[in-house]
């Protein structure tokens, strides 16, 4: 089986040979191979450390592995989802590596992680990573290694706090924190001394050649697509948007120097092109790249584009995607009220919509896609009607149509403006209101699970003391009644779930992340959150 996958692979990179004394590491994903080898990010840092002589790298996935070193260096997981957590434990067990840090010695492998997840909020897994990379990997993991190889003989300790010094590395071992009471909010986060920086900043790279696809395989989720990266970040900063605040500032692919090399390597070796980015259609150049993907000799391309900002939907955009196997297209409105469009900062007209999903079956596609989402704060039942209107008016518009209203409830995020902001309570009823309304319509509608954005909402927001929490849950297994079940066993000695997961926060409170400094400070969001909170209903 594990040759089979791996024999599948087409590399558009060569790999070093290791030199002699090279460092022997492994990349792991926490997940099956089909799912690790979609992500572009996985993708990327994987051969990013396998051009280097001086690391032999393996890869392991939690259902195959390339042949793994006897007594590894390092091991580094590369994290895009919260509840992976539990694969991360199973993979370390079987390794025979002691799930928290403060257990492991001189012969244990150095274990990292870094991706989207640690990045925004790493303090829940704070006790079994002994290092954290913050922000984009491209200037970020060489310096990693480097720094490493200087250290590369001494204890442990030594080496933590070498690795500690490096901008956007970060060691929570070596911080300290205190809690006002067991079960109450944090009071100070601190260096344990005083060579160790007090802040650790976001590493952002803020070149012009973004990441590309480093392998293509018929084995892959996503079966032999060539992905590439058009955009970083998102111009819009709608106010709840981890994928536009965490990365700023916005950064397009040079579209001669990069985007078409990559595109032009890609298609070499296969006819499936993804085009990725939080906002696709806003790169200044996006109409030159869909006159050139619409060229006859990439007639028989199939291209997916991951999402598309409303107003930018054209007939030739649709066109072009219909040409190319492409049946549907995916927008993001978040409500159909204008009032918490504003709210949010979503900066979208209702006759965008309808235009979106006119141009689009003008353009030939079978089906429009939107996403929404419930329990954004200062919603009221009112926001809810007006998002079936926009459904049934978008319908009325465009006959023979399909479509599909996707809605996720608002779950707080660090280094946003509504960081501060619980999860309404109300949401899931407001899902199920949703579904009553369209479905007789033949409007099909996907809820996220409500159970999901509550656990999902506990990790964005937790700090340290959910380690026990999490240890607990993996027993009694991963559903929101493991996790009620656990709060309930540690009364007392950690905050209720309500605290982290409802509870609107204060300005003034400390943070769980308050010791890692995103792309914008504290201040700036506030302010932020002070223009969504002129308007009413908003919390103060």
């Amino acid at each position: 089986m594990t040759s089979s996958l791996f024999a599948a692979e087409r590399l558009l990179f060569t790999p070093a040979t290791p030199e002699s004394n090279a460092i022997p590491l492994i990349f792991a994903f926490p997940n099956e191979y089909t799912v690790g080898i979609t992500s572009l990010g996985y993708q990327v840092v994987w051969a990013t450390l396998a051009v280097r002589k001086d690391l032999q790298v393996s890869r392991l996935f939690t259902d195959t592995q390339e042949q793994l070193p006897r007594n590894p260096e390092i091991l580094g997981f590369s994290m895009s989802w919260e509840l992976d957590y539990v694969n991360i434990w199973n993979l370390l067990e079987n390794l025979e590596i002691p799930i928290r840090t403060s257990e492991r010695n001189d012969n244990h492998p150095l274990v990292f992680g870094g991706g989207p997840v640690l990045t925004a909020n790493p303090e829940p897994f704070a006790d079994f990573f002994d290092v954290i990379l913050l922000g984009d990997g491209e200037d970020l993991l060489g310096n990693f290694i480097d720094a490493y190889k200087e250290v590369r003989n001494a204890p442990r300790g030594t080496k933590l706090k070498a690795l500690a010094q490096v901008p956007g590395i970060y060691v929570p071992c070596l911080y300290q924190v205190e809690y006002h009471s067991n079960d109450g909010a944090i009071k100070s986060i601190h260096p344990i001394s005083s060579e160790i920086p007090a802040t650790v900043k976001k590493q952002t790279y803020r070149g012009n050649t973004l990441s590309a696809s480093t392998v293509v395989t018929e084995k892959a989720a996503w079966e032999n697509i060539f992905m590439v990266e058009v955009v970083r970040s998102c111009p819009e900063m709608c106010r709840f948007c981890l994928a536009s605040y965490l990365t700023l500032p916005f950064r397009t692919a040079s579209f001669e120097g990069s985007l078409i090399p990559a595109i032009e390597r890609g298609l070499k070796v296969t006819n499936r092109l993804g085009l990725l980015g939080a906002s696709v259609t806003q790169h200044p150049e996006f109409e030159d790249l869909l006159d050139y993907l619409s060229k006859p000799q990439y007639d028989d391309i199939r291209l997916s584009i991951a999402s598309v900002r409303t107003n930018t939907v054209t007939k030739q955009l649709a066109e072009t995607l219909a040409k190319r196997d492409t049946k549907s297209l995916t927008i993001a409105v978040e409500s159909g009220s204008e009032r918490i469009r504003k709210i949010v900062n979503k900066k979208l007209e209702q006759e965008d919509i309808i235009k979106a999903g006119i141009n689009a079956k003008a353009g030939g596609l079978s089906s429009l896609k939107l996403y929404g989402m419930v329990g954004i704060p200062g919603e009221e039942s009112e926001d809810l009607d007006a998002t079936v209107k926009m459904m049934l008016d978008i319908k009325k518009s465009v006959p023979g149509l399909r479509l599909t209203l996707g809605c996720s409830t608002f779950v707080p995020k660090a280094h946003t403006p509504f960081q501060w902001l619980g999860v309404n309570p109300q949401a899931e009823k407001r899902l199920q209101f949703l579904q009553k309304q369209l479905k007789p319509k033949g409007i099909e509608f996907r809820p996220e699970s409500y159970n999901w954005s509550i656990i999902q909402a506990l990790l964005s927001r937790g700090d340290r003391r959910l380690f026990p929490l999490l240890e607990m849950t993996r027993d009694f297994g991963d559903s929101l009644g493991s996790y009620k079940r656990a709060f309930k066993e540690l009364k007392g000695k950690i905050p209720n779930l309500d605290f982290y997961v409802h509870a609107n926060w204060l300005p003034e409170q400390v943070l769980p992340w308050n010791h890692l400094e995103g792309p914008l400070p504290q201040s700036t969001l506030l302010k932020h959150l002070a223009d969504a909170q002129a308007y009413e209903g908003v919390y103060k």
